[in-house]
């Protein structure tokens, strides 16, 4: 299937939790004239605890260097987990752009903020070593999800449940943490009078009008397995790439 554009973020390469299977099987599935890694790419806060890269990970990147090889643009927009990538922002690595933020201009015309969205987060933002710790319980859950999975998949219990997913949204939501953050993104994108905004960062696909703007998160690879795609008409749509079937569509598609 052949998009114009496709929007990934917080794939968390170098981590147990990372779903580079799924993800690998998605590219194969799926290509776009536009690839825009939406940060969070490649986890170096859990790489300096530990190191956990496998071969089907190092495919993933053998195949996103193709892409950019083979004429598909390929942006990289770093986030807070791969933050030292922003020292190399202006420049390209194997002909994938490395930059802050990005205006993308769908085929509608509507014009969209491209960006992590970690500087919106007031927790990473000034209480770093929370975030951390946030961060090494996070990877727990995921791990222990990983023996729940497997424990399902003997008892022969359908679908995908996460552990890791589910105590996230039960904290967050309970704090207003995901509202919080969608509403300062919004606000940025209408501060610079654009039409809606694509980020990542909090690990919570979304595609929606919110106060006339169109807010759309990536989700992540490690949970929801989620993606956004632009059609060549310029309509979004969030994919799902579950166990259970290849593609849902789980939210709306944003049409003109």
């Amino acid at each position: 299937m052949k998009f114009r554009s496709i929007f990934l973020s917080d794939i968390h390469l170098g981590t147990r939790g990372c779903q580079a299977s799924r993800l690998l099987d998605f590219l194969r599935e799926h290509e776009s004239e536009q690839l825009f890694l939406v940060g969070d790419i490649i986890d170096f806060w859990a790489m300096n605890r530990g190191i956990h890269w496998t071969p089907v990970q190092n495919t993933v990147v053998q195949k996103v260097l193709r892409r950019a090889r083979h004429g598909d643009q390929v942006m990289l927009i770093p986030g807070n987990h791969d933050e030292a990538l922003r020292e190399y922002v202006g420049t390209s690595f194997g002909d994938i752009r490395v930059v802050r933020e990005h205006i993308h201009i769908a085929a509608d015309g509507r014009r969209y903020l491209v960006l992590h969205g970690d500087e919106f987060d007031q927790v990473t933002r000034h209480h770093r070593w929370v975030a951390v710790l946030g961060d090494i319980a996070y990877n727990f859950l995921v791990r222990v999800n990983a023996w729940l999975s497997l424990t399902r998949r003997t008892l022969r219990i359908p679908g995908y449940w996460s552990l890791a997913g589910y105590a996230k949204r039960r904290i967050k939501r309970a704090v207003s943490f995901i509202y919080d953050f969608e509403d300062s993104v919004i606000h940025a994108a209408r501060e610079r009078g654009l039409d809606g905004v694509i980020c990542g960062h909090i690990h919570s696909a979304a595609l929606r009008e919110v106060a006339g703007l169109i807010y759309i998160n990536c989700g992540d690879w490690v949970d929801s397995c989620t993606a956004i795609v632009e059609h060549a008409d310029g309509r979004m749509e969030l994919i799902e790439w579950g166990a259970a079937k290849p593609v849902t569509l789980i939210a709306a598609v944003v049409a003109a």
